[in-house]
């Protein structure tokens, strides 16, 4: 893979930290230059990537930053061939009390900013007649019930809608696809699962035995970004490691000990 992106220039939303990180990284050991953005100063890249990778600091939930992000990239290279929807998240909260702000903001992040980012790139990759393509990184959250993120999980499902619409008004000029993530471990991971023994008890229930890990994510991305991958779009695609262990199998267990 390394140098096949040599030529390309590849937009990553959220990449400063965490997975977006990881796919900028990806994608710059790859040859690509990687325009990230974020509204905090990114995390450092390793040295023989960091040339390759331009920061602009961005909050993308504003409409009008999705047409300034697409224009830094031209400004930068002369031509955008990928887009990353990768920036996303939500607070858990209880769904009663959530305020109308959070809930829009939630939205906006999540859903209406990967619109309004997916249309300015792909306007400009028609008028410079380049076949690129997106790619949109949902959630499990999007295909299971989510409570306590209801905004959230609706944003990320909304986003699966918009892939396979989107794929099929835009072909055959600019293909579109989406990531359904799992459980990633990630520098913040620890405090939102409860530490090291959190983390640890939660990989030993997942069928991989362990969390995904941002490389898991951005080798997806690769995948669905590479020209060779001509005939894929549309598709969205789970990497999460076999899923998460339905919860009805520990409630039938547990049912069926309580009448022995």
């Amino acid at each position: 893979m390394k140098n096949k992106f040599s030529d390309k220039t590849i937009i990553v939303t959220g990449g400063a930290r965490g997975i977006g990180h990881g796919i900028a990284s990806a994608f710059a050991e790859a040859g690509a230059h990687v325009i990230i953005c974020s509204r905090s100063a990114p995390e450092a890249f390793a040295p023989d990537i960091a040339e390759r990778i331009s920061h602009i600091s961005l909050d993308i939930r504003a409409p009008e930053a999705a047409q300034q992000l697409v224009d830094f990239a031209i400004e930068e290279t002369g031509r955008l061939d990928c887009l990353i929807n990768n920036a996303g998240g939500g607070p858990p909260v209880a769904s009663a009390g959530a305020s109308p702000r959070l809930t829009e903001s939630v939205i906006k992040l999540n859903l209406l900013a990967p619109i309004y980012l997916s249309q300015a790139a792909y306007n400009t990759m028609r008028a410079k007649n380049i076949n690129g393509s997106i790619v949109n990184i949902s959630s499990v959250s999007a295909t299971r019930s989510s409570p306590g993120s209801v905004a959230y999980g609706a944003a990320k499902a909304g986003l699966l809608n918009v892939t396979t619409s989107l794929a099929m008004e835009w072909a055959p000029d600019v293909r579109v696809n989406a990531v359904i993530v799992g459980l990633v471990e990630t520098d913040a991971s620890q405090d939102h699962y409860g530490g090291k023994k959190g983390m640890e008890y939660l990989a030993s229930q997942l069928p991989m035995q362990r969390m995904g890990r941002p490389s898991d994510i951005a080798k997806a991305c690769l995948f669905l970004a590479d020209p060779d991958s001509e005939y894929v779009s549309g598709a969205c695609l789970e990497v999460f490691g076999g899923g998460e262990p339905p919860s009805f199998l520990r409630i039938t267990s547990d049912a069926s000990k309580l009448g022995s």
